[in-house]
């Protein structure tokens, strides 16, 4: 999501978002069954988290590793400030193993999140995303171990009180 939003969710929309999340598959009627709501409300709910982004997407998650993509790495970028963010992206765009890239504060620019079959390839894609003339330096860190998976549902539930009251 580009911009701040405040949305403001409650615990139905806390439980709707906990349901679709562990059962992707499930349909609108089934979700107000089991939500003990209208099949109208859950359609409204879900329209509303859609159209303000909090639901980004339905799509499936793919695991890279599975994919033969078992190295993840992150690389964080120095660019040339004369040519800018824009040409750098549209090249990191351009190559698969790039899942990620994220304008950063601090002695970088951007960090991104990266991914290869092998330390080989690794340098491969590495040698790939520096290629560009606007990325000045590179440093490298290679994961070892996820130790907590991307997730968002902790931060959803956090998002409302137990007395059903937006924090």
């Amino acid at each position: 999501m580009n911009g701040e939003q405040n949305v403001q969710l409650d615990v139905l929309d806390v439980r709707l978002i906990e349901l679709l999340a562990e059962e992707p598959r499930i349909g609108v009627l089934e979700c107000s069954r089991r939500l003990g709501v209208a099949r109208g409300t859950v359609q409204a709910r879900l329209d509303k988290l859609i159209e303000r982004q909090v639901i980004e997407g339905f799509g499936p998650e793919i695991s890279p590793a599975a994919i033969g993509f078992g190295v993840t790495s992150f690389v964080t970028l120095e660019i040339s400030q004369r040519q800018g963010h824009d040409p750098v992206t549209a090249h990191l765009a351009a190559i698969p193993e790039v899942l990620e890239a994220h304008t950063i504060t601090g002695s970088s620019d951007l960090l991104c999140r990266i991914v290869a079959r092998s330390n080989t390839d690794l340098q491969r894609v590495i040698d790939s995303i520096v290629s560009s003339a606007g990325i000045t330096r590179a440093s490298t860190i290679i994961a070892l171990a996820e130790q907590i998976p991307y997730r968002t549902l902790p931060l959803v539930r956090s998002a409302v009180r137990t007395d059903g009251r937006v924090l």
